[in-house]
């Protein structure tokens, strides 16, 4: 068993007869039914770890306490209507990483909801601007989609907004160094693990629910089991993007999922 605080990441949630914001199937293996998800907020609650949000979940590191780290992006309309609920009914927190571009677009939240997800004690992070790979872009468009994210939130909800969620889980050493200049607190990317007092908090580890996550499963990865099988994969995958890029990436992996 490894040692360390679980991030998990959650995207869309499916309920029975709504439309998905995006119907492909690289993006349906990310959706949790809302079922499931039920089943494993109860499964968190039942094994005596308590729902953090980040800010929570960066201050236990050091304490020690048994929690699990709930995050979700993108920014979907069930982040409010099913998620929050849920959430709520068993007093747990969250951090709703929001891309501020998909505001207002179908299947997505729109800026009253954004603020209600914040006045029910939500703590919102930024997902970028406009959902680009990080690594593509330029020092003045990292601080476009890392600066520009952040003051919009803050301006539509009205509280400080300090972690950040890169797009792809894809980061480097400029998108670290960007982010703390802008005045994050932490940086989270798809780098599969759990998170201890010594992780770098710009280099935050997590762990991706997907359609095919059984709650047994989920409930080893977050107590450290299993996980070298999937860092393996990550690093054997890490390695494809740095080859071949994000562009030629996506379409070969999109040819594979069909």
């Amino acid at each position: 068993m490894t040692k360390g605080v679980a991030f998990l990441i959650y995207h869309e949630l499916g309920l029975s007869g709504r439309k998905l914001c995006d119907d492909s199937a690289g993006y349906r293996r990310y959706v949790v039914s809302s079922d499931n998800f039920n089943n494993q907020l109860a499964m968190i609650e039942s094994s005596g770890w308590r729902g953090l949000n980040v800010s929570e979940a960066l201050r236990t590191l050091s304490d020690r306490e048994e929690g699990v780290c709930l995050t979700f992006d993108d920014g979907c309309a069930t982040d409010l209507s099913t998620a929050a609920p849920l959430l709520l009914e068993k007093k747990f927190k969250a951090t709703f990483y929001i891309t501020v571009g998909h505001i207002g677009k179908r299947g997505y939240l729109i800026k009253p909801e954004v603020r209600e997800l914040a006045a029910l004690g939500f703590e919102i992070g930024s997902h970028s601007l406009n959902h680009k790979y990080l690594g593509d872009l330029s020092t003045g468009d990292l601080l476009i989609e890392l600066g520009e994210s952040k003051k919009q939130l803050e301006d539509i909800t009205g509280v400080k907004v300090e972690h950040f969620s890169c797009p792809g889980g894809r980061t480097n050493a400029l998108v670290e160094q960007t982010a703390r200049e802008i005045g994050y607190q932490s940086v989270a990317t798809s780098r599969i693990g759990l998170n201890t007092e010594i992780t770098d908090k710009f280099r935050l580890a997590r762990i991706a629910v997907k359609e095919a996550t059984t709650t047994p499963a989920l409930a080893k990865l977050c107590r450290g089991e299993g996980l070298l099988l999937s860092q393996a994969q990550d690093v054997a995958l890490s390695a494809a993007k740095r080859l071949l890029g994000n562009s030629i990436y996506e379409r070969v992996r999109a040819g594979a999922l069909r």
